[in-house]
């Protein structure tokens, strides 16, 4: 992965240098797969701590050791902070001024939790390639996942246009929503970040539909499947046993209350991995449920491998769930919903079902259906199947990386 003895380097940009949720997942995961293929890799990340596995592989961790915007005990510096940080923009002014240009990359993977769109000016400054994962919207929606979060639904509304700035889509309240518009309003015309990308990563096709249209003129796109770790254990020897299982954060985005609603029509006790604000009232509500709590890595993959099927009724744009890739390792079938880019890693009917998005019971006649043994036994051995044939794991998804990168490098080069 070099040329003339060196190393391409990958300026990897997020804003947690620790495993905080998916973005900073892959991020990290990333840059450990690139260094042991041979690139050099270089995380600049806001907000502590650091990933102690990083430091063991021998990678360059720049970590501004500040709070991200949640964890900003000053709500005046955290509206600063998310709006335009400072610090930020001047630290990576310094990293890039240090890195030679002929063999350096930029690959942002988030900015909206800490780093803010500050970046962007030392990076368009350095005349470096610059490349752009989307994990979420935060590069054309205010909230980042063009949702009204008060009234469970998506939101169609153009971004920043007076019916958006009338409209109160925030998950906390209209006063957010209105920093969060001057913020975006500053990410579009101050910083102009999506300008400095020729080049997005989407992580499903389903992404391709909700960014069209959005991207700048030119823009290349190209596909690549966020990492999963999971061992091979073979196919399940009793997949029509266990719970129907929902894991992930309690939130009312995720479409937990429409999982409950669903079992109870049908009968069906609903079993929840996860904690968020709205663990309460589903135990209020919905006292028949199981309500399992928080649980580490080690134990959601052991869950998703009891289970008889994985319930994900996201109500929102997912780009990729890894938790859908994660059961189908496993050998358990996916209900999931068809507003979301989980639907493309099921085959209706063969290696999972679909079921209409936010329609209870549509859901609910899923439910029905994977009571039958033999199709959630047919299904746990094709989603298993589907998964091991071509797994995504990290060296496959750095191999797929690798020719980006060295594409970005030789575009630059003539124009250099």
């Amino acid at each position: 992965m070099s040329e003339a003895g060196n190393k391409i380097n990958i300026v990897l940009a997020v804003d947690h240098a620790s495993v905080t949720g998916g973005q900073a997942k892959v991020a990290l995961e990333s840059a450990l797969g690139l260094q042991r293929a041979g690139f050099s890799p270089i995380v600049f990340a806001a907000a502590a701590p650091v990933d102690p596995r990083l430091a063991r592989a021998g990678i360059e961790v720049v970590c501004l050791d500040q709070p991200d915007l949640l964890g900003n005990s000053s709500k005046a510096a955290a509206a600063l902070q998310g709006t335009w940080n400072f610090y930020a923009a001047e630290q990576m002014r310094i990293l890039l001024a240090r890195l030679p240009r002929e063999n350096t990359i930029v690959h942002v993977h988030g900015w909206a939790k800490a780093l803010s769109a500050s970046i962007a000016s030392p990076i368009r400054r350095s005349g470096l390639p610059a490349v752009y994962t989307m994990h979420e919207y935060f590069l054309f929606c205010p909230n980042g996942g063009f949702y009204n979060y008060p009234r469970n639904h998506v939101c169609r509304l153009t971004p920043l246009s007076p019916a958006c700035w009338a409209t109160n889509c925030d998950s906390r309240n209209y006063q957010r929503k209105i920093w969060r518009g001057l913020r975006q309003t500053v990410m579009e015309r101050v910083a102009r970040l999506p300008q400095i990308f020729g080049d997005f990563i989407l992580i499903s096709r389903f992404q391709a539909g909700v960014v069209a249209g959005r991207l700048p003129p030119g823009a290349r796109i190209h596909a690549v499947s966020n990492p999963i770790d999971c061992e091979n254990l073979g196919r399940k020897t009793n997949p029509a046993s266990g719970d129907f299982l929902f894991v992930g954060r309690m939130s009312p985005e995720k479409g937990l209350f429409l999982f409950a609603q669903a079992a109870r029509k049908t009968g069906i006790v609903p079993v929840f991995a996860g904690d968020g604000p709205a663990a309460e009232e589903i135990a209020a509500l919905y006292p028949e449920a199981r309500l399992l709590g928080w649980k580490s890595p080690a134990e959601v993959k052991a869950l998703l491998r009891a289970a008889r099927a994985l319930v994900f009724p996201s109500l929102w744009f997912e780009g990729q769930p890894l938790t859908v890739l994660e059961a189908k390792a496993m050998g358990t079938p996916v209900i999931v919903s068809d507003g979301c880019a989980g639907r493309e890693e099921m085959q209706d009917g063969v290696s999972g079902l679909w079921f209409q998005s936010a329609d209870a019971n549509s859901l609910a006649r899923a439910l029905e259906k994977a009571r039958d043994d033999a199709l959630v036994t047919r299904m746990s051995h094709a989603a298993y199947d589907e998964f091991w044939s071509d797994p995504p794991t990290l060296a496959r998804h750095v191999e797929r990386l690798g020719p980006i990168y060295h594409e970005l490098l030789a575009r630059r080069r003539p124009a250099a």
